[in-house]
């Protein structure tokens, strides 16, 4: 056996024949010393004269020895609830029972014993309390108090009409007495000895401890006058958790323990020798040494107080005394038999039953004290039992939710413990508590994470126990069980004119409880409570919305009106802050602090708050729940596309925010990472909004919607602050622009948050996120800039020269894209700074354009050396964005889409220097050199082999290239004279382009005119070959390969005949005419050869187009019509509309389209790239 004190489990196997009772004891906490040895006393020593040492205070003894002082010996009525508080680890999952031993070891003799039975019992969890309702010391309170009137009320109205007090006899008080010098003559060891007190100073014990509950940080509570006299604290000697078959129990013991002895531990008895020991008094020796894991029993005999022997019984031996003799078994089954009916009906959480049974009665009942109460007159509805239990439950709960690993679990259970905790309690009278409580409910709810399946609580076993020591209970003696019946005064046996309609649960006969399994539990002591998990996050944010306003009603009551507050001091100034007129900021103006340090703030808040104060604490903790409560719903309702309503709940949030600033003088880490990831938020939105104004009227609508539940929390906040401080950054406005720049800067406070020196080893991932948000918000005002430069050049009638307006837009997208690319390089993030360097080149296009100056009647003088200066640095900038990529294989999409765009331009820049050749600067050879090299380096980026959707645009544009470069050897073949050797350069290089463009036209099935073009030229190229040549077989050679170039002319031809008789046969079937018949040998009908001669026609011409006709096709394909149908509606061929829409796609247009970095419209929280 280990000594005690120990925290080590200590356990004992005790067998009785047949029979084995499992009993386990661990000692859970001891204020006793290790046991000493008793003194054995000398035969014929007089109990009656009181030792020296009497009433002296005795850790050996503990209040055992001074049960001479009366209700000492009594349990007090929340002596339960003051060992659960001191283990709270244990209550609610590991123990059935939580009890006085003497409580246990009364329910265990009711079938025994015709003693009167009175107890209290309550529920949390799987645990029972289980307390001592005196019914004689209650009703005796009640006159003072008033506390029980109704229960004394319903008593003598069901029970006992004629209750009165009756008092103890002398015989209990000699027991008590003689009992007391006993113990204090057996504790080894001699003491002078010292007055008895007078017992009228010392009656009813030492008084109620203060109450005061330990509340998980960081709230803590002051107990209050009616706490302190609830007398909740643990008084026993020892807690046991003790194990009894199948039911676990915290238990508290008084009983005295020494040495001595064959074991290091017995338990010291004093008996009367001229009575038996009879069972009531063995199951009581008994269960108090298996209780305390005392393997042994001394008994001390004595006739009228004088001292006759010693005799030693162990403790197995016990159920076997003569005329003590009961079965072990039998009592295990009691055991359970109670357990289980106590579990099957004490099923409401926070209740207070009552177990009675009345003195000489069969009958055990079970009522429910708290519906009797709520029956009963509003003035006399007090329950002393509220407030203990209420604090248990909230109790429990709290130290559930303080185990991080294995509360998830369990959250169904501490929802309902709150719950019930909450209902219990008067908001007026406990509003910390509550506020407390509707905390943690709002903490149950996880915002920053999906929400588990299956959280609730399992089925439960009820039972515990509480610690304490009597001796010599009057009910152990058959001939004194009218005495005690009397004594307690609550003890009628006419119990068949009661009203059985008021008991919850009887038990019709205490003798069913001997019978095995007689009582099963029916009903889980917890049943599966089912936490409310939803999947959608709005759904789970009100929840939390819910709470938190319900724990700020809490405290914002709590507070002490303005007109209670103390008048301001004169002598102190009242500090005022300054603000800045200029844009406000977005971050918090105070220093930040690791932890919250409120021993700044000496005065007040708006609300008459106190700093330091549990409503201050409080409130800072339900502010930051609601203002996440918010973030995430605005997150959530950004995902939907529902700006509007993600905008007025990112306003909800940086208010919760604001008022947080405005009550804490510093501010923790975590809190300023949140803050940065609202505005962060905040600046999606804002870029949204901007990129999606055709839907502005609809975001008014959600915007301005508010629920009554945000009214009432807003409510609050304005108790404490304006909550004006971000008004800037979650107002509607109409101007995108502005919006744009409100995101900008939304952006920008974030940043600084993250960079500030307490946050900046906390967040590195969330500034890269900002970062790359900086980066895009810069690149969609740089693209808002340059469309805008875009469209101001479009308005322009004539271009004559760049205007300072112009140059200023371009200077602001250019620092856009500058600062942009910055931020991408600061996170390494290549494939962005790509696309930025993109929309840089693609600005230097917008420049190059407009120093194209063009006259009245739209035509265009040479190529500036302005253009050709910008175009230039458009290539650097696309070359630029190539090298940041470095290979395909990086990001494929972005690569080809910078692939594209510097071949455009390298073909812009030939085709204009080949068009409006700049002969007034630079000579012919020197134009033709650049134009040559220009054309070929577009070519070089002309991705002919993958397959893709520009691949068609690709071959065009080749084929494009090598006509033009054929056209311009054609021509310096034709104006050279005199170097024959360089006339035979032209003439091959002329040759092999016209060929390399004639194959890649044939490749194009919607390039006929094209291709019919090149050919003609071709075949006049090779005329012109032939005039120079002298021999006839060179001729004849040449005049071949023309008609062979002619034959191929054949392809183009069938190409228009099929899109003439499409459009033919659209125009017939809208007349009801028949079609004009089309030839079988494959050859062009008479009508059909005249609309290909006037399209022939159309083609030589299709130089002096108009302007604004090609413009108006362009535009009517944009909208959407069908080739067809702008032929029809502007009496154009479709051919040489489909010509014009091709040079439209593939040469560039004036006013090219530029997209914002993104390839795709992606949400800006997104984790990948811009692209």
């Amino acid at each position: 056996i280990l000594s005690f004190g120990s925290d080590e489990p200590i356990c004992r196997l005790m067998c009785l024949g047949n029979n084995e009772i499992k009993s386990r004891a661990v000692v859970k906490y001891s204020a006793a010393p290790p046991p000493t040895t008793y003194a054995l006393l000398q035969e014929k020593t007089d109990l009656k004269l009181p030792p020296a040492n009497w009433l002296r205070e005795s850790p050996q003894l503990g209040p055992a020895g001074s049960t001479v002082l009366g209700s000492s010996s009594k349990s007090k009525p929340f002596s339960s609830f003051g060992m659960a508080y001191d283990f709270i680890d244990s209550i609610g999952d590991d123990v059935d029972v939580v009890s006085d031993s003497e409580n246990i070891k009364k329910l265990l003799k009711i079938p025994y014993s015709k003693s009167h039975v009175s107890m209290a019992v309550h529920r949390v969890g799987r645990t029972l309390l289980l307390d001592e309702l005196d019914i004689q010391e209650l009703f005796m309170r009640s006159s003072q108090t008033g506390d029980w009137t109704w229960l004394k009320e319903f008593y003598q109205r069901l029970i006992d009409q004629k209750w009165q007090r009756k008092k103890k006899s002398k015989e209990h008080w000699y027991q008590k007495a003689i009992l007391s010098k006993f113990l204090y003559y057996s504790i080894n060891g001699d003491g002078a000895a010292e007055p008895v007190p007078d017992s009228d100073n010392t009656d009813e014990g030492c008084g109620a401890e203060e109450f005061g509950p330990s509340w998980p940080a960081p709230f803590t509570s002051t107990a209050s006058d009616s706490e302190e006299s609830a007398g909740l604290r643990n008084d026993f000697v020892r807690n046991i958790l003790w194990t009894f078959e199948d039911i676990h129990m915290l238990v508290g013991s008084n009983m005295p323990i020494f040495g001595g002895g064959r074991y290091p531990a017995v338990s010291l008895r004093l008996r009367d020798n001229n009575k038996p020991i009879n069972i009531l008094t063995g199951i009581d020796y008994w269960l108090d040494n298996l209780m305390c894991n005392v393997p042994e029993l001394v008994m001390c005999f004595h006739v009228n107080g004088i001292v006759q022997k010693y005799e030693m019984i162990k403790t197995e031996d016990i159920p076997d005394l003569e005329n003590s003799t009961f079965s072990t078994r039998v009592v295990k089954d009691i055991a359970q038999n109670i357990l289980s009916f106590l579990k099957s009906n004490c099923t409401k959480e926070g209740h207070t039953y009552w177990l009675f049974k009345a003195s000489g009665s069969d009958i055990v009942k079970l009522y429910d004290l708290t519906t009797l109460c709520e029956e009963a007159a509003e003035e006399k509805c007090q329950n002393p039992f509220t407030l203990p239990v209420a604090v248990l439950l909230y109790k429990v709960a709290s130290n559930m939710m303080l185990k991080k690993s294995q509360n998830r679990k369990h959250y169904g259970t501490i929802r309902t413990l709150l719950l019930n905790c909450v209902k219990l309690l008067d908001q007026d009278r406990h509003p910390q508590i509550i506020a407390s409580a509707h905390y943690m409910l709002a903490e149950l709810f996880q915002l920053d994470e999906p929400p588990e399946e299956g959280a609730g609580g399992e089925s439960l076993r009820a039972g515990g126990s509480e610690d304490s020591y009597s001796d010599e209970d009057d009910e152990e003696d058959p001939e004194d069980l009218p005495e005690d019946s009397d004594e307690n005064g609550s003890f009628s046996t006419t119990l068949d004119s009661q009203d059985d309609s008021k008991a919850v649960a009887i038990i019709k006969s205490v003798g069913e409880l001997s019978v095995p399994e007689k009582y099963k539990s029916t009903h889980q002591i917890r049943p599966i409570y089912a936490f409310p998990v939803s999947q959608d996050k709005e759904e789970r944010c009100r929840h939390v919305l819910s709470y938190v306003l319900k724990g700020l009603k809490a405290v914002d009551g709590s507070i002490k009106k303005e007109s209670d507050l103390p008048a301001a001091d004169p002598n102190t100034p009242i500090p005022l802050k300054y603000e800045d007129g200029s844009w406000p900021s977005l971050t918090p103006s105070r220093t930040p602090n690791k932890y919250l340090n409120l021993s700044d703030r000496k005065h007040p808040t708006r609300s008459g708050m106190i700093p330091g104060s549990w409503q201050h604490r409080m409130k800072l903790q339900l502010f930051f729940k609601a203002s996440k409560a918010y973030y995430v719903l605005s997150d959530a309702a950004t995902n939907l596309l529902k700006y509007g309503r993600a905008l007025r709940y990112i306003k909800l949030a940086l208010q919760c925010h604001d008022a947080y600033c405005s009550v804490s003088s510093t501010l923790h880490s975590r809190v300023l990472l949140f803050h940065s990831q609202c505005l962060s938020l905040c600046g999606d939105i804002q870029l949204m909004l901007a990129q999606n104004a055709s839907n502005r009227a609809a975001y008014l609508e959600e915007y301005s919607y508010q629920t009554r539940e945000d009214q009432e929390v807003l409510h609050s906040l304005h108790r404490e602050s304006s909550c004006q401080a971000f008004n800037m950054a979650s107002d509607l406005a109409t101007d995108p622009e502005y919006q744009l720049f409100v995101s900008s800067k939304c952006y920008e406070a974030a940043y600084e948050l993250l960079t500030s020196g307490v946050v900046k080893e906390h967040g590195p991932e969330q500034l890269a996120q900002v970062l790359k948000r900086l980066g895009n918000i810069r690149n969609e005002i740089g693209v808002f800039y340059m469309n805008q430069a875009a469209a101001m050049q479009t308005e322009k009638e004539v271009k004559k020269s760049v205007s300072i307006a112009e140059q200023e837009i371009w200077k602001k997208s250019f620092s856009c894209f500058e600062k942009g690319m910055k931020d991408f390089e600061a996170i390494e993030d290549s494939t962005n700074t790509s696309l930025l360097l993109c929309n840089t080149g693609r600005l230097m296009r917008i420049c190059a354009q407009a120093h194209c100056a063009t006259s009245a009647d739209l035509s265009r003088g040479e190529f500036s050396p302005e253009e050709s200066l910008y175009y230039n640095k458009a290539i650097d900038y696309y070359l630029r964005a190539m090298r940041s990529l470095a290979t395909r294989g990086n990001h494929p999409a972005v690569w080809d889409s910078v692939n594209w765009e510097l071949s455009t331009t390298y073909f812009t820049l030939a085709t204009l220097l080949q068009d409006y050749a700049p002969l007034s600067r630079k000579a012919q050879e020197q134009i033709e050199r650049e134009v040559t090299e220009a054309m070929l380096k577009s070519l070089k980026y002309c991705d002919l082999q993958t397959e893709s959707a520009r691949q068609p645009l690709y071959q065009y544009r080749a084929a494009t290239i090598h006509h033009r470069l054929a056209s311009m050897y054609h021509s310096c073949f034709r104006n050279q004279v005199g170097d024959e050797h360089l006339r035979k350069q032209h003439r091959s290089l002329a040759e092999l382009h016209y060929s390399k463009a004639v194959l890649l036209f044939l490749s194009l099935k919607d390039a006929p005119c094209e291709l019919l073009r090149t050919l003609l030229e071709r075949v006049a190229f090779a005329e012109f070959t032939m005039a120079g040549q002298s021999s006839s077989g060179a001729k004849l050679k040449t005049l071949t390969g023309a008609l062979d170039v002619l034959t191929d002319t054949r392809h183009a031809f069938l190409l228009i005949h099929k899109e003439l008789l499409e459009d033919y046969t659209e125009v017939q079937t809208q007349t009801e005419i028949e079609p004009t018949a089309v030839c079988t040998c494959g050859c062009i009908s008479r009508p059909t050869f005249k609309l290909s001669a006037s399209l022939l026609g159309i083609m030589g011409k299709s130089k002096e187009t108009s302007q604004d006709l090609r413009k108006e096709i362009v535009d009517l394909h944009k909208s959407g019509s069908s080739l067809g149908v702008i032929s029809k509606c502007l009496k154009v061929p479709r051919s040489s509309v489909q010509t014009i829409v091709r040079k439209y796609k593939h040469h560039g247009t004036t006013q090219p389209s530029y997209h914002s970095g993104r390839k795709r419209v992606l949400s800006p929280r997104n984790e990948c790239t811009l692209v």
